[in-house]
């Protein structure tokens, strides 16, 4: 239960609060600000262990020096109450519940090109753009299928607003893409991160009609055989898995 609990971002907040308090102990203990300071950085870099990844671990490390110098510059230096107001946008751009999944990574807009060549889709089909962020995805997805009806689901309700202010043609609702019901869509389409990929399988396996499509950028779902792979002008791998699936 604990482990389940701590999930990302809770172990990189864990480690800015110790380094900070290493910070403060080492100047109560009479060293220097600088040297409290490289004392405390150090520590950092011992708590990275505590990222799965290379980027998080590099954010772990980061993040006390960071701070530090946020704090002691005079053009960054804000009231508490302006700080209040930016952790508060911070919640509400990405809240708690949206922690196990994706942060904000745009889809390229040529991503998605070589789709079609693989997955033909009759007119009026249903595409769910599972995490669909600032809509970057669904206009790849309405570039490459302008035939097709576009749906997208965030659990930001400020990057909901913003998507679709940008995608006026599709149906965005705030919510929960675990929860929502995939059942009626032609085609899910995500960008996620490896770790969402096998409870997407799962979902996808239970509620997918026979012939939809479910459709992953750079990351696989290991658990598949994919039926196509393409890569997009940026060189990244778009995974396709049509159901009923086949499990490796």
């Amino acid at each position: 239960m604990f482990m389940r609990l701590f999930v990302w971002p809770l172990p990189a907040l864990l480690a800015w609060s110790l380094a900070w308090a290493c910070f403060a102990a080492l100047e109560s203990l009479g060293l220097t600000s600088v040297w409290a300071f490289l004392g405390a950085t150090l520590f950092s870099a011992l708590l990275s262990n505590l990222g799965t990844t290379l980027w998080r671990r590099c954010l772990i490390v980061l993040g006390f020096p960071l701070s530090q110098l946020l704090i002691n510059s005079t053009v960054m230096s804000m009231p508490p109450l302006a700080w209040l107001g930016l952790v508060l946008l911070i919640a509400a751009v990405y809240p708690l519940n949206a922690w196990s999944d994706a942060p904000l990574f745009p889809t390229p807009s040529k991503a998605l090109v070589q789709v079609p060549e693989h997955i033909q889709l009759g007119p009026n089909s249903k595409i769910l753009d599972a995490g669909c962020g600032l809509g970057d995805g669904l206009r790849a997805l309405r570039s490459v299928f302008p035939q097709s009806e576009f749906s997208g689901l965030e659990m930001s309700w400020p990057l909901r607003f913003f998507s679709a202010l940008r995608c006026p043609w599709a149906k965005i609702r705030q919510g929960n893409i675990w929860l929502a019901d995939w059942s009626e869509f032609d085609m899910v389409y995500m960008f996620q991160r490896p770790e969402s990929m096998p409870k997407a399988v799962e979902k996808a396996s239970q509620e997918l009609k026979p012939g939809a499509w479910l459709v992953s950028l750079e990351f696989e779902a290991r658990l598949l055989k994919p039926n196509a792979l393409v890569y997009g002008s940026d060189g990244r791998p778009v995974w396709m898995y049509q159901a009923p699936f086949t499990v490796l």
